[in-house]
């Protein structure tokens, strides 16, 4: 901001204006670059012109200038309000000055919680397209500002880690602790990896193949051991895993690969068989 030239005492001596001619004898007048103007002249040659009435900005205004553009002191206001800016903070908005306020109110950010304008230069936080002032941005459940703490949405609420997993995280169905990450699903409730094991041997089970005897998991070695038929020919365990499929008749089982003849081990698996005691023959073999 500044305000221009001092102005000249009368001269004692015939002293002329530089532009007009006429005399500056008893006159007042300002002289540029030591050439002397009259009053009239100097603030048709060297005024400014108001940006904002597009008046002339006599030598005897106060004058304030932004970016090359200049004001009289009272045209130097806020379009929005009329508040002088002269010792106020301002900004341009297309052109036009306004007040730190009212730029606030019409363009800045309004806090989601209390509606308030956030400040320029104030903390705030932002997350989805919205804003809200620091203080404001607390937790659903327990009202406490969550700050820099992670937290977890929630619709339109918001958690801080520790009152989201009281509330709405799954518990484990074995040890009733709250399952963070992980884990997997047993007959439609969740389960730690390391609290899902065989009923038999206490082995993890996840990732691996295991079956159920009522409601209790066991892996296969145990289930086998424990529960499953034996084939009539090897004598080891039918389980339904690897070479699940098995063939039945009568109270005897046998493997499907195991399903052979018993003198010359032809598969029997989809042909006519004959029982012969503990043995079992294809036609041939019985024939003879």
């Amino acid at each position: 901001m500044s305000q221009r030239g001092a102005e000249r005492s009368v001269m004692s001596e015939p002293f002329d204006c530089d532009s007009c001619k006429e005399s500056l004898y008893d006159r007042k007048y300002i002289q540029v670059n030591d050439v002397p103007h009259c009053i009239p002249c100097y603030d048709r040659l060297y005024a400014n012109t108001c940006q904002e009435c597009k008046e002339l900005i006599e030598h005897n205004s106060r004058e304030l200038y932004y970016e090359d553009r200049h004001y009289h002191e009272h045209c130097f206001r806020c379009s929005r309000c009329s508040r002088s800016l002269a010792d106020e903070p301002f900004t341009c908005q297309e052109d036009a000055l306004v007040c730190n306020d009212c730029y606030c109110n019409e363009f800045s950010t309004k806090c989601v919680a209390c509606g308030k304008t956030v400040m320029p230069g104030s903390k705030r936080l932002e997350y989805g397209g919205c804003a809200w002032h620091e203080e404001c941005f607390v937790c659903c459940g327990c009202e406490q500002p969550i700050g820099a703490q992670s937290f977890i949405p929630d619709k339109d609420e918001y958690y801080c880690v520790p009152c989201y997993e009281g509330r709405f995280a799954p518990r484990c169905a074995h040890c009733k602790q709250i399952l963070v990450q992980g884990g997997v699903t047993y007959r439609d409730e969740p389960w730690h990896k390391e609290c899902f094991l065989c009923t038999g041997c206490k082995v993890q089970l996840a990732g691996q193949p295991f079956t159920t005897q009522g409601e209790d998991p066991y892996c296969v070695k145990c289930f086998s051991n424990l529960y499953a038929q034996k084939c009539s020919a090897c004598n080891k365990p039918i389980t339904g895993f690897g070479e699940g499929k098995y063939i039945s008749f009568e109270e005897r089982q046998w493997h499907q690969p195991c399903f052979k003849c018993s003198e010359c081990s032809v598969s029997l698996v989809g042909a006519g068989f004959f029982p012969d005691g503990t043995k079992i023959l294809c036609k041939s073999c019985n024939a003879k």
